[in-house]
């Protein structure tokens, strides 16, 4: 089977991505594995058109138009044409896209066209209570009458989105994003850190990290060692302002000498992942809402006690106290608690962080993913 995934994210060595980028890359490589053909089509980015064959799968990243107000028009060409191209060439049975994908392909008529639910501009205007962006909008639903079936990562993001947006009684399945758990595996540290919180995700106001900063003197107290590990991308306002000097403006200055110890320490390669999470104590993820994430199933995976948010699809991750511990994402004394008690009961967590690895192993397993996948490419699709 030939499947084509459409996505900006794919990583790329030096520059940023999204959980949308590790999820097609996890399932990409697996399914090469398996015997399947797969290309991923999207805008590069930088200003050139590069073709790779990373690990087997074929990755397309297209030449950005930067042509203000038409940038949408040209580059939703572009990636019209190339789909075409690499369907000429080998036929493509399945186009996959996260929910605004579709809004601008022209269908192909031998081709089947799924949406995953990763959490489109109509879930998370609902989380974050904002008004729907009409022009978002617009591509959404078009986007969604284009498909011809849904893929949702999480019971959560199914039910909130279908208050907003029709699935018109297509074929639709509920399918966990998979985590790769040879790769993130119980792993010791070649460094002894004793305390050590790490949040790795975008640096930005939705992953709970201003919260997660304001949770930090709350544990001081109780653990003065403690230090606060941040990982990730940084975030940008409309203006172009950096999310990360905007707390190092106006919240770590209010922490005084706490704020020698923590530390922002930037992007970081999927390959490194696996290391960053090896030297936690904890590993912490306040969202305040997730379609299904990646970080929380990925630190379980290697044996981690993980404080995850409680509302959205964080209880179908976590089962409270037994697989790992949720908070409240708003309040920064409710998540130093959570942490306070990783840390105080050392006998617990550890209990608790095996009994992690082997509910993630179950749900997230990554051929028990593909076979899903496969099966419903296969049986619901063809």
């Amino acid at each position: 089977m030939h499947i084509c995934f459409l996505t900006n994210e794919y990583p790329k060595e030096g520059f940023p991505h999204g959980g949308i980028g590790s999820f097609v890359k996890t399932l990409a490589t697996a399914l090469v594995k398996n015997g399947h053909t797969i290309s991923v089509v999207g805008i590069n980015y930088t200003e050139e058109t590069e073709i790779q064959n990373v690990e087997g799968v074929n990755v397309y990243r297209l030449k950005r138009t930067t042509i203000k107000g038409f940038s949408w028009f040209f580059n939703s060409k572009a990636i019209n044409s190339k789909i075409k191209e690499i369907h000429r060439q080998n036929p493509i049975q399945i186009i996959e896209s996260s929910e605004l994908g579709f809004a601008f392909l022209s269908k192909i008529k031998a081709v089947k066209y799924i949406i995953r639910l990763h959490g489109g501009h109509h879930f998370f205007a609902e989380s974050e209570k904002r008004k729907i962006n009409k022009w978002k909008g617009f591509q959404e639903r078009r986007s969604f009458r284009k498909s011809d079936a849904f893929i949702a990562v999480s019971h959560y993001v199914k039910n909130h989105t279908e208050k907003y947006l029709s699935y018109d009684n297509k074929p639709i399945a509920y399918i966990s994003n998979p985590v790769d758990t040879d790769f993130f595996k119980p792993k010791e540290s070649t460094e002894i850190y004793k305390n050590r919180i790490v949040f790795a995700g975008t640096v930005c106001e939705k992953k709970g990290v201003r919260q997660l900063i304001q949770s930090f003197p709350f544990v001081k107290k109780q653990f003065p060692d403690a230090t606060l590990e941040i990982y990730g991308r940084d975030w940008f306002f409309s203006n172009g302002s950096s999310y990360i000097e905007m707390l190092k403006e106006k919240e770590i200055p209010q922490l005084g000498e706490l704020a020698n110890d923590i530390h922002f320490h930037g992007l970081i390669s999927y390959n490194n992942i696996p290391k960053v999470y090896a030297q936690a104590s904890v590993c912490v993820f306040p969202s305040h809402m997730e379609t299904q994430g990646l970080v929380a199933p990925e630190a379980m995976a290697m044996q981690k006690v993980v404080v995850f948010t409680k509302f959205g699809p964080g209880p179908e991750a976590i089962e409270d106290f037994v697989t790992g511990l949720l908070c409240d994402p708003y309040n920064p004394k409710d998540i130093a608690e959570k942490i306070i008690w990783a840390f105080s009961n050392v006998d617990k967590a550890k209990v608790m962080a095996e009994k992690a690895r082997n509910f993630a192993c179950k749900k997230y397993e990554l051929e028990n993913i593909v076979r899903q996948n496969v099966d419903f490419y296969t049986n619901k699709m063809t």
